[in-house]
């Protein structure tokens, strides 16, 4: 119904062009106001006033029907400079109309563009993209993933951190305090949390069952690692299971004002640990493949890349994910009293092949998959986990290849920062390279 207009304009004449269309779309919003109002009015007149007709039910109340909806108008201005031979300052009106259509001129006899919308729709923006709401959400943290915390918050402006002084009584218990408590009411909050050791959790649990009842809209929990996720099984009558510990504690986590508590963790280890979680909580499973992935098409070899899973558990965890990658699988066999890995499926025959697995602990496993491997004619071995764990710094035991050695050393180790204190050892340690969990724990908070 229109055409969009450019017109040559100083910057007087482009304040008196606002002011003329600001006018003008006050003087239809008030013509529209008062014909509506007339009209009702009338309309009203008619239907107290009119004689009850031979078939009209003098009980009945006469029916009005509803008077034509209000016009609403709206305008946007848009200053752009237009490039041809000279630069030329140029101007770009949209006026909405609700209602009827309305075209305006504006000499030298540019036409506007109309447009018809409901009163409730918003106006575009200036890049014609419709506006998305952002959940801004307040993000708390423990002092391992403070780091982490800070590159999460980078990666949006949505997200605020918020401090949480930790301290301790003589007696070594926790003496906690949220400060400002007051100004999270109606907000969505997150805590980054790190159950790295026992020692840790109690002061944690402390403060993620206590910010749910400060009156915040809702409260994620964002674990990167489920520490006790190894621990699932029970071989023997007396067995404990703590990861089903863990689990029922974090299921009874106190709900907010928005429902139960969304909780995220990455790679859990046994993908059956889903079920050890209550109803009062929704456990949200991320991985960290996507950063894998990305970083491997990052290489200068990625056309010749396979990927190698070390028993059939982290084949059935992750090659979907990777399936469009040629993949090596790996077992162990007992030879004796002795249990070796031996190569199940596969060839790693001048390849770059990349070890993937959820979690690394001592690392014997995967030396002994590299070894194999590199038996076998690989020419280059990495590896990847989502949780470098290395208690007793048993990450001091990779070492790097410099080139045609593979069964001497990695050319790559990449880790996720799912473990801070690991991130702090082996920063800038070749093989050693971190993959940060940041974007997509960012993203994640806008679910």
């Amino acid at each position: 119904m229109g055409i969009f207009g450019h017109l040559k304009l100083t910057a007087r004449t482009l304040v008196k062009l606002t002011k003329a269309i600001i006018t003008q779309t006050q003087n239809l919003a008030a013509r529209h106001q008062r014909r509506n109002t007339k009209h009702t009015s009338d309309r009203h007149m008619a239907a107290t006033r009119a004689p009850l007709s031979s078939y009209q039910n003098p009980s009945s109340t006469p029916t009005l029907k509803s008077p034509p909806k209000p016009s609403y108008v709206a305008f946007e201005i848009k200053a752009s400079t237009l490039r041809k031979k000279k630069k030329q300052n140029g101007i770009r009106c949209e006026i909405k109309s609700f209602e009827n259509p309305h075209n305006w001129t504006i000499e030298p006899d540019t036409p506007i563009h109309v447009f018809h919308n409901p009163p409730e729709a918003q106006v575009a923006m200036a890049s014609g993209s419709a506006v998305k709401k952002v959940k801004k959400v307040c993000l708390f943290y423990c002092a391992e993933t403070k780091s982490l915390a800070q590159k999460v918050a980078a990666q949006s402006d949505a997200i605020e951190l918020r401090s949480i002084t930790w301290r301790k009584f003589d007696d070594g218990f926790p003496n906690i305090f949220i400060p400002n408590a007051h100004g999270i009411r109606g907000h969505h909050v997150a805590f980054l949390a790190s159950f790295s050791s026992p020692s840790v959790i109690f002061e944690q649990l402390s403060v993620i069952y206590a910010l749910p009842k400060l009156f915040i809209s809702s409260f994620t929990l964002v674990l990167p690692f489920f520490p006790t996720g190894t621990s699932e099984r029970m071989e023997d009558e007396g067995d404990v299971a703590t990861a089903f510990t863990l689990a029922r504690a974090l299921s009874n986590i106190p709900i907010s004002m928005g429902g139960p508590t969304s909780l995220v963790i990455y790679d859990i280890h046994a993908l059956q640990e889903r079920f050890y979680f209550g109803d009062n909580i929704l456990p949200c499973f991320e991985s960290g493949i996507p950063l894998l992935k990305s970083r491997l098409q990052q290489l200068p070899d990625s056309d010749n890349i396979s990927i190698a899973f070390p028993d059939d558990g982290a084949w059935k965890r992750f090659h979907k994910q990777l399936h469009h990658f040629p993949t090596i699988v790996c077992a162990k066999v007992r030879e004796g009293d002795q249990r070796i890995v031996r190569i199940k499926e596969g060839d790693p025959r001048g390849r770059h092949v990349v070890i993937v697995d959820d979690l690394v602990q001592s690392g014997g496993t995967l030396i002994e998959c590299q070894k194999v491997l590199a038996a076998h004619g690989a020419a280059k071995i990495s590896a990847y986990v989502t949780h470098g764990i290395f208690p007793n710094r048993s990450w001091e035991r990779f070492q790097r290849d410099n080139g045609g050695n593979p069964e001497h050393g990695l050319t790559y180790f990449w880790i996720s920062d799912s473990c801070p204190l690991t991130v702090k050892d082996v920063m800038h340690n070749p093989p050693f390279e971190v993959l940060s969990l940041a974007g997509s724990i960012a993203a994640t908070l806008q679910i």
